[in-house]
């Protein structure tokens, strides 16, 4: 028996699998029958075989032939054997046979009853899938009726993939066993509000369909089609639904109403194809579309904003964008507001500003942009208003003006500190005044503003910009005071820059710290020439004078060779082959990577450089954006020059002193009807004059947009959008790599060391006073010999920037600053280590060794130093304890300072976006436990509750219906916290969810904190 399985194995290595079978029928073309009949042959033999691995090989040979069209009926028994195995991969080659040879006329199909029966209650959801997809194809009236129960049952499966196919093959249930209809139509039913998108499609595909034959029974089903068509994101889904009501029509003529919110993206898609042939006739239709922007479907919003860019006309530019600023104010989530703004600047700098015909209406909705919070586009606000600064002459004057506000209000746009903030904007206002001082009704305001110490917080980029362009405006000052006959101003205009100066000098910005330590020895210089009395204006201007023109990107290859210079000459001689290495110079410092040589100098004779020079003067001469060396060069084009009339500024809600952008529309308007009327007047006169009527038509005509003159002039120097160049405007920067790889959690500690004369070291050894950061504020614990500055911004919270790639570290900002007369130096930061949180040391260092604190404080000054920690586990609140030390320098007593570092769990989360489908996936998986918290005496509006949510706790808003909202967040080391918010009165309650139970309980008591402090 042992020798027989034996042989039986050994045989088995030899039988052709499907692989060998189409290898061969491929090398057998001339033969290609006989060789098939062999093949038959040996699977008829290999089917008698008791091994059902052979059966299933042979029953799979089977199918590719029958494929071929050769008739393999009489192999039904042996694949009903196939479909019977208890293995998945022979069972899914018998149900693939039998659906490709089964028909109703086969007799062993009523065989096949039990086993599918049998599979369709399997507990592995994989052969009850194939069981119902194999059965779909060759399901009989008997096989219906038999099995039409056992797949009612799976509609209710716990695994969707079932659900799906048991939804779908009803259909063909339906079809074969009419009687079964009613029973399952419940079912069916309820499987139209089924999580699951797929099988929530499956029941509206089956129902689609089976109303295509009688539309009237599924009348009734029309409102819960509509709540589904108003919901659903899936687009094949809309597309069946409307289907549906078109064949529900007919019964009820009111359904049509239903599906124009479906219709409205489908129309809105065709009308952005038809923009780009037939632009005119989208336009007519520009109130239709701005409505659009009202619809509650994002999708529709978006393509809608789409179509806006490609309508804008000078005649309805200020319309369409007076529009976008109401959505801007109403928009919800920070990504859709971010698109309406990208959106408002695309539309308005499109074609070099060319449907703009008021500057100063552009520049208020600039300003007006800025009161967005969170935004990321801050850079791009900041580049368009250096761009139309710079471009625009006529405009220089009112943004200045403009710009001198956001400065002197710079405090209420340092809230989000992030790269590409709207902080950004500081960039651009910091340079405008700086570089066009001149139109500056009070420098002198604007240079203090400029020098304030919470400047030392900007990012360093922008510190650089406002220190360069702040000795800009000292040369403006100094020229203003100089011809007065007081000489004491210009002098304390610089005591001013030197006491200001040296809190840039301590920055930790490298840019910063160099442009601060220059001008701070320029002005010390200057200082020392004022006190002789020597008048040094004039010189101080000489530095920032010269006119600051816009260069194209490619500007430099569009200038001509001069006659007489060969380009391809060698400056000077090539170095000669004989040239040792021990000639060259060697490295000072490193060692240097190896460098390409160039290339040898080749010898070319006179008729090479001869084409070549006509080659390059050809490629002149066919360039139109070349200039031209001759006398008659073509120069930059200037639209006409309209008088240019400032208005007064009126009030802002945010800032004071900024224009509204409303009241430009009024005036545009008036502008025109102004021109229109004095156009009716000359042409009424030319017709007196010529005594015709010919001038009627033009009476009636539209207003063409050439009729519409602009009242501020754009220079254009090439087709390109031009690139402001200039040796003191650092560009923006992309984030540094020790962001990238470290999670970030700034923490603001502010303390303010001031050094009593009476006081020594050892009064400090007694018990010195403790004080705790929370939220990014300092709280006195008890009185200390060091005077301790308790923070007004009580409940200012610190910004949190995570990683997720490693959630094991955080970094703690701390900004120091000195409010005494002392200086202050050797300063060392210490914080002791718990089991949970440890400060990194370097390598070396002992558990309770200190971290040196890498720059001095001068009195007055304040800076930011950054420490790294190693945190186990978030779920829970800690404070740690630490010690500052340091010496005063005029006395050299060392002194101390203890201080604790509150990290609540909120410090741990990060603000991540959440699209809704994940959302409601995420609470479906039975992973995440529910807490609850009900908040009692809470007066504010629904949307101020979200944001202090979403600024305090660095939640997000997935979606928004009324007084409720969905909120997620997510922690450094992966922890999903979900919220649902709902107000009633004064009564917010809110529903939590969370992998970390624990976590999910501080974060709602810090929640409640909060409010209570409200």
């Amino acid at each position: 028996m042992a020798l027989k399985i034996v042989k039986g194995s050994i045989d088995r290595m030899f039988d052709k699998n499907l692989q060998d079978l189409v290898r061969g029928i491929r090398n057998h073309k001339e033969d290609e029958a006989k060789y098939i009949s062999t093949c038959i042959d040996e699977i008829k033999q290999e089917l008698k075989q008791d091994n059902i691995a052979v059966k299933a090989n042979a029953v799979c040979k089977l199918t590719y032939l029958q494929m071929l069209g050769y008739d393999v009926s009489w192999a039904a028994f042996n694949i009903v054997e196939v479909m019977s195995s208890s293995k998945f991969t022979y069972k899914r080659i018998g149900y693939l046979a039998a659906s490709q040879c089964f028909h109703e006329s086969t007799d062993v199909i009523m065989l096949t009853t039990n086993q599918i029966r049998k599979d369709l209650s399997s507990p592995n959801q994989y052969d009850t899938g194939v069981a119902l997809t194999g059965l779909s194809c060759f399901v009989t009236p008997d096989l219906a009726r038999d099995l039409a129960n056992d797949i009612m049952t799976l509609m209710s499966h716990t695994k969707p993939y079932i659900r799906k196919k048991a939804v779908l093959i009803m259909y063909k249930v339906f079809l074969k066993y009419p009687e079964s209809l009613r029973p399952a139509f419940p079912r069916l039913k309820e499987k139209l509000e089924d999580p699951d998108p797929g099988v929530q499609s499956a029941a509206v595909n089956v129902i689609c369909e089976l109303a295509r034959r009688n539309p009237k029974n599924y009348l009734s089903l029309a409102p819960l089609f509509f709540k589904l068509m108003t919901s659903s994101t899936n687009n094949w889904v809309l597309i069946k639904i409307i289907k549906l009501f078109g064949a529900l029509t007919p019964l009820e003529p009111r359904l049509v109403y239903s599906c124009v919110h479906v219709v409205k993206y489908l129309g809105l898609l065709a009308m952005s194809k038809i923009l780009k042939t037939h632009p005119k006739s989208v336009q007519s239709h520009k109130d239709l579309i701005l409505q659009c922007l009202d619809d509650k479907d994002e999708s529709i919003r978006l393509r809608a904003l789409d179509l806006l860019y490609g309508m804008v006309s000078k005649k309805n530019l200020m319309e369409i964008v007076k529009k976008l600023m109401l959505h801007v104010d109403k928009a919800e989530g920070t990504t859709y507001r971010d698109e309406l703004l990208t959106k408002i600047i695309d539309i308005c700098s499109q074609s070099n500003y060319q449907y703009i015909t008021n500057f100063e209406w552009y520049i208020s909705i600039l300003v007006e942009l800025t009161r967005l919070e969170g935004t990321r586009h801050g850079h791009l606000i900041a580049s368009q208003m250096l761009d139309v600064a710079i471009r625009v002459k006529a405009i220089r004057a009112f943004a200045v003006a403009q710009m001198a506000t956001l400065l002197d209000n710079a405090h209420l746009l340092t809230g989000n500190m992030q790269r590409n903030g709207i902080c950004e904007v500081l960039y651009a206002a910091a340079w405008i005044c700086g570089e066009f001082s001149e139109h500056l009704e009070n420098p002198m305001q604007t240079l203090e503003a400029m020098l304030r110490p919470k400047v030392a917080t900007l990012p360093g980029h922008i510190q650089a910009v406002y220190v360069q362009n702040a000795a800009k405006l000292f040369a403006t000052v100094l020229k203003s005071q100089e011809g007065n006959t007081d000489s004491t101003a210009a002098q304390e205009t610089s005591q001013l820059m030197i006491d200001r100066l040296p809190l840039f000098v301590q920055s930790a910005n490298l840019e910063v710290q160099e442009r601060a330590s220059c001008i701070l020895q320029l002005v010390k210089y200057i200082q020392k020439l004022q006190q002789k009395d020597v008048e040094i204006a004039e010189e101080v201007n000489a530095l920032f004078a010269g006119e600051l023109n816009p260069v194209a990107p490619k500007a430099q290859k569009k200038v001509p060779v001069p006659e007489g210079l060969d380009l391809d000459a060698w400056i000077n001689e090539p170095p000669s082959e004989s040239e040792s290495e021990d000639e060259q110079p060697k490295a000072i410092f490193a060692k240097e990577e190896p460098k390409h040589s160039r290339p040898r100098h080749t010898e070319v004779d006179e008729k090479e450089l001869a084409r070549r020079r006509e080659a390059r003067k050809q490629e002149q001469a066919n360039n139109p954006f070349y200039i031209k060396a001759s006398p008659s060069s073509q120069k930059a084009v200037y639209y006409k020059s309209h008088k240019h009339k400032i208005f007064p500024p009126c009030v802002l809600s945010f800032f004071t002193g900024l224009p509204m952008s409303d009241q430009y529309v009024k005036l545009e308007e008036e502008r025109r009807q102004k021109e229109r009327a004095e156009k009716k007047k000359k042409e009424k006169k030319k017709r007196k004059e010529k005594r015709s009527g010919r001038g009627k038509k033009h009476d009636s005509g539209p207003e063409s947009e050439e009729d519409i003159t602009p009242a501020h002039q754009v220079d254009i120097v090439t087709e390109e959008m031009p690139e402001v160049n200039s040796l003191d405007i650092l560009y923006f920067k992309k984030s540094s790599k020790h962001k990238k790889k470290k999670q970030k959690k700034e923490k603001e500690e502010k303390e303010k060391k001031k050094k009593k004369k009476h006081h020594h070291h050892h009064h400090h050894s007694d018990g010195g006073g403790e004080e705790s950061v929370q939220n990014g504020t300092v709280e006195e614990e008890e009185p200390l010999p060091v005077s301790v500055y308790q923070s007004s911004a009580r409940h200012s919270v610190y910004d949190i920037q995570g990683n997720l790639q490693d959630g094991s570290q955080v970094v703690v900002s701390v900004i120091f600053e000195n409010k005494g007369d002392s200086f202050l130096k050797s300063m060392e930061f210490n914080v002791l280590d718990s089991l949970n949180s440890k400060l990194q040391r370097p390598d070396g260092s002992g558990p309770h060794d200190g971290l040196t604190v890498p720059f001095q404080l001068p009195p007055g000054v304040s800076n930011e130093a950054r420490f790294v920690f190693t945190v186990q586990s978030i779920i829970m609140p800690q404070k740690l304890k630490g010690t500052l030390t340091f010496i005063v320098k005029d006395s050299s007593t060392h002194e101390k300072l203890d201080f604790k570092l509150h990290f609540t769990c909120t410090s741990y989360l990060i603000t991540t976006p959440c699209y809704s489908d994940a959302f409601a996936k995420l609470l479906e998986s039975g992973d995440l436990k529910g807490s609850s918290v009900r908040l009692e005496g809470v007066n504010m509006p629904f949307h101020h509750l979200l944001a202090r949510i979403c600024f305090h706790h660095h939640f997000s808003v997935v979606e928004r219906i009324d007084s409720c909202a969905s909120m997620y967040s997510r922690s450094i080391q992966g922890h999903h916290v979900c919220l649902l918010v709902k107000t009633s009165g004064q009564t917010v309650s809110i529903d939590a969810k969370c992998d970390e139970p624990t976590l999910l309980g501080n974060v709602l008591d810090e929640i409640k904190q909060t409010f209570s402090q409200c």
